[in-house]
């Protein structure tokens, strides 16, 4: 059983006075011109992070930055499969990684030798994983998804391949859930799941709903609450026009059309900061103020200057690999 940690344990996140972001700031930006380097950055990364990077995004945006750049070095500053999904879409580039502990427990909460197993029991089933997974879980994969296209990418497999074709969908089970809801259909769907998304709970929702009547609800699909959320909305607890839930992506655009709103959001904390950048005169609160990801917030720009200075650390996915796990990204760009 792979043990993981939760939102319980605190999170240490580096504090680095004014002058020091802006003495690192200058570096970086120094050392990425000498490099020819872009820098992409999660929207869940440390703010002085998400601040100098020159692309910041989801899962699926920094997929497409990475096809599309001609930098001849790529610093990712998110989590290993994200640097991982990098080397896959751009080969002849050099990815690098400034942390090599920043890994993803939902992304190892399914290995390549599960999936192959899982496959076997259900041979004439689609495959349909999650980006937050390894290379070599891809390699096993028929359509990658995101949480902001998901709900498409299944869509599309029913269009291509029937409406009774069965789909093993993986490995985010609230993620899984909320498609199911959506589509009106079921899958088979793997019992995994982020840590930090599974600890925004029902009653976090409960509570800040009693609290904040007013407010809307911006909530991760991945949310351990996203169902129960869903149930509120059809019994008229909750206003339905009060619950959205969007991916990253999607919780920037909506406030960016409603920037004066109050919003209690439902996700990792670090979103708060592109949130606020986007809205600056809404309202933004955590629905639990401890979703931190221990692993986002690994990054720093100390290791990030290191990083470019050195050359550290470089992630390749081997040639065999990249070969097969690049035909289920490439599906989920073309999709959307």
């Amino acid at each position: 059983m792979r043990e993981h940690p939760t939102i319980e344990e605190p999170v240490p996140v580096l504090s680095l006075g004014a002058d020091e972001i802006r003495a690192l700031r200058e570096e970086v930006r120094e050392l990425a011109a000498q490099r020819n380097a872009v820098i992409l950055a999660h929207n869940y990364q440390v703010p002085e992070v998400q601040d100098i990077a020159d692309f910041v995004g989801d899962s699926l945006a920094l997929s497409r930055q990475a096809a599309a750049t001609d930098a001849e070095l790529i610093v990712c500053c998110g989590v290993h499969f994200m640097a991982e999904t990098a080397s896959i879409l751009a080969p002849d580039r050099t990815v690098l990684i400034p942390d090599l502990d920043a890994g993803c427990s939902l992304a190892e909460s399914i290995t390549a030798n599960e999936l192959r197993n899982w496959k076997c029991r259900y041979p004439e089933a689609v495959v349909v994983m999650y980006v937050n997974t390894s290379a070599e879980v891809k390699a096993e994969t028929d359509y990658c998804c995101t949480s902001a296209n998901a709900v498409e990418v299944v869509q599309h497999v029913r269009a291509q391949h029937g409406d009774d074709v069965q789909i093993l969908f993986g490995p985010d089970m609230w993620l899984g859930s909320y498609v199911e809801r959506m589509t009106g259909r079921p899958m088979i769907v793997w019992p995994g799941e982020c840590h930090v998304h599974a600890g925004i709970r029902p009653e976090d929702i409960t509570r800040m709903h009693a609290e904040r009547p007013g407010s809307d609800f911006l909530i991760h699909p991945e949310c351990g609450c996203a169902s129960k959320s869903m149930e509120y909305m059809a019994a008229g607890d909750i206003p339905a026009d009060h619950v959205h839930m969007l991916g990253t992506s999607g919780m920037l655009s909506y406030v960016a059309e409603h920037p004066a709103g109050d919003f209690l959001v439902a996700t990792e904390t670090g979103m708060l900061h592109p949130l606020r950048k986007a809205a600056p005169e809404a309202q933004f609160t955590p629905v639990n103020a401890r979703a931190v990801c221990r692993y986002m917030k690994l990054i720093t720009l100390p290791k990030l200057r290191d990083s470019l200075r050195d050359l550290r650390y470089e992630v390749k996915v081997p040639a065999a690999i990249a070969e097969r796990a690049r035909v289920p990204i490439e599906r989920m760009v073309a999709i959307g």
